[in-house]
């Protein structure tokens, strides 16, 4: 059985208030995750492009209230 497998049944094994304290970890894990991914991004230049296409779109007045 692979990690991937186990990890699995753990989690299926489980009961209803575990799995509840599993799910924030996991969301708060990945969020984490997330924002490094975002923040590796804006510090390497990847976003440059979108945040300049869209400063150029709100200046030209191509935008409308949310």
């Amino acid at each position: 059985m692979g990690t991937i497998e186990a990890i699995e049944d753990a989690v299926e094994q489980l009961g209803k208030n575990d799995l509840a304290i599993f799910r924030e970890w996991f969301s708060s894990f990945e969020a984490a995750h997330w924002d490094a991914q975002i923040e590796r991004d804006i510090v390497g230049g990847k976003l440059n492009q979108l945040a300049d296409d869209a400063i150029a779109e709100f200046r030209s007045g191509n935008t409308r209230e949310l």
